[in-house]
């Protein structure tokens, strides 16, 4: 098993997901001890957003003669995708913000979507072209959005379902703390049911 582990949260030793996305981790390890992680933090080590010249190293866009450091950009493009199909499982830290992604790791997921492969073009439509991947993502949120009156403004959950399902993959599964901006006793109850989420999560992963 090769494990990619992504953290996307500002908020560095405060942060919820991380904590979250660790312990996916680190269960996983336990039952595969054999499992090789690769870690990557999209805070410390940004990537930079797409411009023209950045797309066209996977992509038309009516952008040429890069100087070195597009030329750079194109080559992290590359090597960013490499990565991703190199692993089996992927774990994501993923807070809410703002009812949807941070950007930083919009950033890392726009340079994953190349054409060739990560999907394809067909004359029915975009075809996925990645199989077989796992992918656990942890997160949290300040308020409750897995279902009640502010289910509809989850644009988190679901664009990541939307965006690795374009890829052609379809095993995404979530891990949430909720409430986390509700108090210490109701983010401490958040964090608490996360924990055997992932127990429970991974406990069916491991039979499957």
């Amino acid at each position: 098993m090769k494990i990619l582990h992504i953290d996307s949260s500002i908020l560095e030793g405060n942060s919820v997901t991380r904590e979250l996305s660790s312990a996916i981790v680190t269960q996983l390890k336990a039952a595969h001890p054999e499992a090789s992680v690769t870690y990557r933090d999209l805070i410390k080590n940004e990537i930079r957003h797409l411009t023209g010249s950045i797309a066209a190293g996977f992509r038309i866009t009516g952008f040429e003669n890069f100087d070195e450091a597009t030329l750079q950009e194109h080559q992290i493009s590359a090597e960013l995708v490499s990565e991703f199909l190199a692993h089996d499982v992927i774990v994501i830290g993923v807070p809410m913000y703002n009812f949807s992604v941070p950007t930083q790791l919009k950033a890392w997921l726009d340079r994953l979507a190349q054409v060739g492969r990560t999907f394809k073009y067909t004359e029915t439509g975009p075809v996925g072209l990645v199989s077989g991947t796992q992918v656990f993502v942890a997160s949290a949120r300040g308020g409750f959005y897995a279902e009640g009156p502010l289910a509809h403004m989850d644009y988190q959950e679901s664009y990541l379902k939307t965006f690795f399902g374009f890829l052609g993959i379809n095993d995404v599964h979530f891990v949430r703390a909720e409430g986390v901006s509700k108090g210490p006793q109701v983010k401490e109850a958040g964090i608490r049911h996360a924990h055997t989420t992932i127990a429970e999560t991974l406990a069916i992963f491991q039979t499957n």
